[in-house]
């Protein structure tokens, strides 16, 4: 059976808070203990390190599930069906629903079922549900879709990644700068034409499962009872580096491509210098030289936003909205990502 996505949409919020911004905080390590080197220079440190200098915050008023409507209603004009005719509603997160300046999220109903709600689906047979796999949410709902496409349970599935990680983050920690607001959607359908060609998936929980966790602020005045994201950067960096660029490996070597055939690599964009490092070390696995322009990136101006990086950077270079990069009928691309579980995961697709 051919699966392929047959439409994309993104939602990319309007409110751009640039590094600028972040010089009047004051930063603390994860110990507790002040960062005595001037904020400007940690700023302009972390431009050097992640590639970003800017990022999207959602405006007050909307939600994940907003964002994540949004992006839909989009990826089903794209693929021009009747979104009464959808199978399946798989929506990725990571913190649900925070409204503006709360400390509690809401999951209660589940996001896809506020996105159904919200896109006015009637149909009871849509079913609706959330998966929380980290940054890597959207890629694996894409999987199971085409999962159950096989399996004869579905013939539609929307699928969506959307977050507002600038409502869980520390002001106090330096890596409050990385996170983003947004949301991507796509529909996988059965087709005539092949997409999905090959999937890989992995969870490594025995000694990285808190490597990404829920945490008090570094600031140890802080309230105790308000916890924000943590990471240990470090830790992910070389986990990353050491896991990724195999699994994507094992996913092109059962595709029956070979490297050479590779067109672009949509990878999350978590980490510019990170990104980069995967994909060198991907290369060498096959002694080959990574060829120019092969990974477009949206990090410098979009920042991360978990699981809306992967579908977001894929509408946009389908709709021509990324500088120097195109999609043509019949090239071979991968979609990559790691994040908190820790979980990665790799598709091959040809467009």
């Amino acid at each position: 059976m051919k699966i392929r996505i047959t439409g994309t949409g993104s939602y990319v919020p309007e409110h751009i808070r640039k590094n600028s911004s972040f010089k009047a905080h004051s930063f603390y390590t994860i110990e507790g203990e002040p960062i005595d080197t001037p904020t400007e220079i940690v700023v302009e440190k972390f431009k050097a390190i992640t590639g970003i200098s800017e990022r999207r915050y959602a405006q007050k008023d909307l939600t994940a599930s907003d964002l994540g409507a949004l992006a839909a209603e989009k990826a089903i004009l794209d693929a021009k069906i009747d979104s009464e005719s959808l199978d399946y509603i798989i929506c990725a997160h990571n913190f649900g629903d925070v409204k503006a300046e709360a400390i509690q999220s809401d999951i209660i109903p589940c996001l896809a079922a506020r996105i159904k709600h919200l896109l006015k689906i009637k149909n009871p047979k849509c079913v609706a549900y959330d998966i929380l796999f980290g940054c890597p949410g959207w890629v694996e709902g894409v999987i199971q879709a085409q999962a159950y496409i096989r399996a004869g349970m579905a013939k539609k599935c929307l699928v969506i990644g959307t977050e507002t990680l600038s409502r869980v983050t520390d002001e106090h920690d330096r890596d409050s700068m990385i996170y983003a607001d947004g949301a991507g959607a796509c529909i996988v359908e059965a087709s005539l034409d092949v997409g999905v060609i090959a999937h890989e998936s992995a969870s490594y929980t025995y000694d990285e499962v808190y490597h990404l966790f829920f945490g008090n602020s570094n600031n140890k005045s802080c309230d105790k009872n308000v916890r924000f994201i943590k990471m240990y950067g470090r830790k992910i960096y070389e986990f990353a580096l050491n896991n990724v660029p195999s699994a994507m490996k094992t996913c092109l070597d059962s595709s029956g491509y070979g490297i050479k055939d590779v067109k672009k690599i949509l990878i999350h964009q978590a980490n510019e210098k990170m990104d980069e490092a995967i994909v060198k070390r991907f290369y060498r696995l096959y002694k080959t030289a990574v060829p120019e322009d092969i990974m477009p990136m949206t990090i410098h101006q979009l920042g991360n936003s978990s699981v809306a990086t992967v579908p977001t950077l894929f509408d946009l270079i389908r709709k021509g909205q990324l500088k120097d990069h195109q999609l043509s009928k019949g090239d071979i691309i991968i979609f990559a990502s790691v994040g908190a579980g820790m979980h990665i995961n790799a598709i091959v697709y040809k467009y």
